[in-house]
Parts: structure tokens; sequence; C-alpha cells
């Protein structure tokens, strides 16, 4: 691959290579000197036009632990703010030769137009409603790590589906790898054609959860709506937010997932969240290991 725009594009072999390199790069994120040579030489960019704490970080670690050149862009410092457009802005970039342009955008599809006009790697950290594919793929090796398999697991994804990438790109990888996915949340936040994907639906968290191997909790995308889609935080909390009771109703050793920013007492308990069932943090940490995957495999690094 030259780049990773999504999950809905990749096969499984694909899906099971890029865990399976991640290992090797866990190891290295344990060490006491963690970093190595391999994409010495390298730049890369980082261009994230929406705010991000996990996904930026993670990269920006990523890069600087496989020795790659790493530069940070905000629209708030770019040419944008001038009225540049973003095609021009990607050209200008484009002219300085990075080797790997990481963006993160508000409209879907940007990565896929960036990918058509620029010579150097694209990848994906989160567009629109559509993917954000390195979630999805630390998502999973995380579930891989707990539970020892993807498949035959039965996984409840619960929250604002309709406005959530994470949600979107997690479902194309969970059914490819032979999970069984059942979404939830308020009829307003569940999109009409969603069983297309192949999941379950349902409006009933108890339903969802129930023998449940993994819980995802999934944020109400609060910037995305374009109009009032629950009555209130509370009324919202009252039904969908993951409690105690709600999460009795999974398997007893079910995990409990989170891609955040979290809102305590909304769509996690705060005994849930900080729990011994919670792998949230995990999730972060795992992040580095496949972020230095994807780059590694899609700027050919061969240096150890």
């Amino acid at each position: 691959m030259k780049h990773l725009l999504g999950i809905e594009n990749l096969n499984r072999d694909q899906i099971m290579h890029i865990l399976e390199t991640a290992v090797s790069f866990e190891e290295i994120n344990q060490r006491q000197i963690k970093k190595v040579p391999t994409l010495k030489g390298l730049s890369v960019i980082n261009f994230f036009a929406e705010p991000s704490t996990r996904t930026r970080m993670s990269f920006e670690v990523a890069e600087k632990r496989l020795s790659a050149d790493s530069y940070n862009i905000a629209v708030s410092g770019s040419a944008i703010t001038k009225g540049e457009t973003l095609s021009d802005t990607a050209l200008n970039l484009q002219a300085m030769a990075p080797d790997c342009l990481i963006i993160r955008h508000a409209v879907s599809g940007t990565p896929h137009m960036l990918a058509q006009i620029m010579d150097c790697s694209i990848i994906n950290a989160g567009d629109g409603f559509h993917e954000h594919p390195t979630q999805a793929l630390l998502d999973a090796y995380t579930i891989q790590k707990k539970k020892g398999k993807l498949d035959g697991l039965k996984v409840a994804l619960m929250g604002d589906i309709a406005h959530s990438r994470v949600a979107r790109s997690n479902i194309h990888l969970l059914t490819k790898t032979g999970s069984h996915v059942t979404v939830a949340g308020p009829a307003t936040m569940i999109p009409k054609d969603i069983k297309k994907l192949g999941v379950e639906v349902t409006y009933d968290p108890k339903e969802a959860v129930k023998d449940a191997d993994i819980v995802m909790m999934l944020r109400i995308q609060e910037e995305r709506e374009s109009g009032l889609m629950y009555p209130d935080r509370r009324e919202y909390a009252k039904f969908f937010c993951l409690d105690e009771k709600l999460l009795s109703y999974a398997k007893p050793d079910a995990t409990v997932m989170h891609p955040g920013p979290a809102n305590r007492g909304v769509e996690i308990d705060d005994n849930i969240m900080d729990g011994d069932r919670s792998v949230i943090l995990e999730q972060v940490a795992n992040g580095v290991a496949v972020r230095m995957a994807v780059l590694y495999l899609l700027l050919g690094g061969s240096n150890s």
C-alpha cells in the first residue's frame, strides 16, 4: 500500500499484517531507549485541521521513535486562514518533497482528494463522518491482545453511530475479521442503512450488551450534529450510560473500550472507565505501536 485512507478498502490479510507488524514495535516502546533508525531521513507532515490529543500525539511519538523528521501544521497557522485553498496548500507542501502527510479534516473524503494530487503517502487521521482507520486498527490490536482473537467475538458498539468515523472504521474491520457487531443508540443517532455494513441494530442498550465480549462506547459528537438529536445529556445518560447495572448484562470477563475523549457520566460511568475491565489507557498505548507499524509499512522502512 502507498496510502491508508480507510479500512473499507483493506482486506482481512492486509489488516492482520498490520496488526502482526505492530507486535515488534510494541517491544520497542517497552525498551529503555525507545528509538530505532527505521525511517531516518524520511519526512512526515502532520496536518490536523481539527482538535486532537491522542491521535496527533500518538503519530508524533511514533514518527520520532522511528527517527523520521516530523513537522506539524495547524489550520490556524497556515495560509488557509488567508484564503488559500486546501489543494493549493497541499501542492505547496508537495513542493517541499515530504514522504508522508497525515491529515485530519472535518470534510469527509479529504484524504482521498489529497492522495490524487500529491505524490507522497497519505494517512487518514480522521475525515468528517467517514473513517478513522488507525483508531480501528489500534482497537483491534487491543482486542486481540485481550481476547487472543477477533473471530467469533460479540461486540457491542454504542452511542452516536451516525456521526462517528470511529464506528464506521471499526464496523468495517470487525466484520471483516469475523466479529459479530451490534450497534445501539437513540434512533436519531443510528443511520438508516447501517445494516448494509453487516451489523445488527437495536435501540435497547441491554439487548446490545447482553453476552457481549467487548463493549465499546462512543462519544456524542456534538460538534458534528446538525440538530437536536436527544432531549438533554441527563436523559441520554439515563438510558445509554454504561454503568455497573448495564455492564452486568455482558459476559463476566467483558472488556470495556472507548476511543476518547470520554464524557464521564454521559456515555460511561466513572467506576467503569477507571475499573479493571477498562482498557481505555491500553488503547492509547497500543496506538503508538500500531501507528509505527503503519508508517513502517507505507514508507518502506528497512533499517532496524
